[in-house]
C-alpha cells in the first residue's frame, strides 16, 4: 500500500495558525476529537471524503527529551 504525503494531515497544523505561539505542541487527544468531530465528519457529510482513516497519538515526555536528542515513547490507537 503505498501512501502519499498529501493524504497525511497533523490535527495541530489544522487548529492553530503557524504564526500562532504554541510553545510544546498541542494536546493530541484534544486536537485529534478537535479535528474529528468538528471538521472531518462534516467533510463526510458533504462528500469530500469517502473513508477516512484517524490515527491519534500522544507522546510521553518531558520537554527535556525533546531538547536532549533523546528518544519520544508513544502510543497511537487507529479508528
Amino acid at each position: 500500500l503505498k501512501l502519499e504525503r498529501k493524504q497525511f494531515q497533523d490535527c495541530g497544523l489544522i487548529i492553530y495558525k503557524e504564526d500562532q505561539p504554541v510553545n510544546a505542541g498541542a494536546s493530541g487527544a484534544a486536537c485529534s476529537a478537535v479535528v474529528l468531530y468538528g471538521h472531518l465528519l462534516n467533510e463526510m457529510k458533504k462528500g469530500t471524503y469517502k473513508r477516512i482513516l484517524v490515527v491519534a497519538t500522544g507522546a510521553l515526555l518531558p520537554p527535556l527529551s525533546v531538547q536532549q536528542n533523546e528518544s519520544i515513547p508513544c502510543i497511537a490507537h487507529a479508528v
